[in-house]
């Protein structure tokens, strides 16, 4: 089998690419060999939202404990024949799968046949003592969801802006012989109005809109301990007519 890692586990949640690179969708479960409890098959979420599940053998398949490489395309991986998550793969649903990606099936394995020449009296006459073993895995499930939104909110700012103006002043000046022609001008007596146009600045305000960030969605990994416990049995084998000083398990 090309997958070949100490902690199969790290398979959950890594994404999936066909041999072009392109991806295909993100490992959602692990199926384990009842015999040799190595990883056999994967259960892969594809589609829009991720709502398409399909097994992909992992036999011919690679891994770089990130990215997991199989030679199948999207289309054969999502017409492959549909399973029940909840429950185990039979031999059936085993031969089906194989049948779909053209894999040759093996029919029982080496365990069911030792079984089956120990039934035919082939076998020696020993007897073999089994126990369950606690074999903890991990599944993804979605656990909620969170979503972006954007909406307008109004403020009130102030700022100071300075503005300048005019005003006037009486400056007197007296005769001298640099203006006083100017000064006997007119007649020696008389009315007159001179007029001064004043200006001073107004503040103006305009808007303008500015983009100032981009923002995103993303998601962190974080990873805790958690304890779980289950009922395991074992068997246990008592022999019967001999010494206790010979009798051995």
């Amino acid at each position: 089998m090309a997958v070949n890692i100490s902690d199969p586990a790290a398979l959950h949640g890594s994404a999936v690419t066909d041999r072009g690179g392109k991806k295909l969708g993100k490992v959602y479960s692990v199926y384990y060999d009842n015999e040799t409890d190595r990883p056999e098959w994967a259960a892969v979420k594809s589609g829009l939202f991720g709502t398409h599940v399909s097994l992909v053998p992992l036999g011919n398949a690679e891994f770089d404990g990130n990215e997991l490489r199989v030679p199948y395309d999207k289309d054969q991986m999502q017409a492959a024949p549909r399973h029940d998550p909840d429950r185990e793969l039979s031999p059936e649903d085993e031969a089906e799968l194989f049948r779909h990606y053209g894999m040759p099936y093996g029919g029982p394995t080496s365990a069911e046949e030792e079984r089956s020449v120990a039934h035919d009296g082939r076998a020696d006459d020993a007897m073999t003592r089994s126990e369950e073993e606690l074999r903890v895995g991990t599944e993804a499930h979605e656990a909620g969801r969170a979503r972006l939104r954007k909406y307008v909110v109004t403020e009130n700012v102030t700022q100071t802006v300075p503005v300048s103006h005019e005003e006037v002043r009486v400056e007197r000046m007296p005769i001298t012989e640099s203006n006083r022609s100017a000064a006997m001008e007119g007649p020696p007596i008389s009315e007159a109005e001179h007029e001064v146009t004043l200006h001073e600045e107004r503040p103006v305000v305009s808007k303008q809109a500015v983009p100032k960030e981009r923002v995103r969605l993303d998601t962190d990994t974080v990873t805790e301990p958690r304890q779980v416990s289950d009922e395991l049995r074992r068997e246990q084998v008592d022999a019967e007519g001999v010494d206790a000083g010979r009798r051995r398990r």
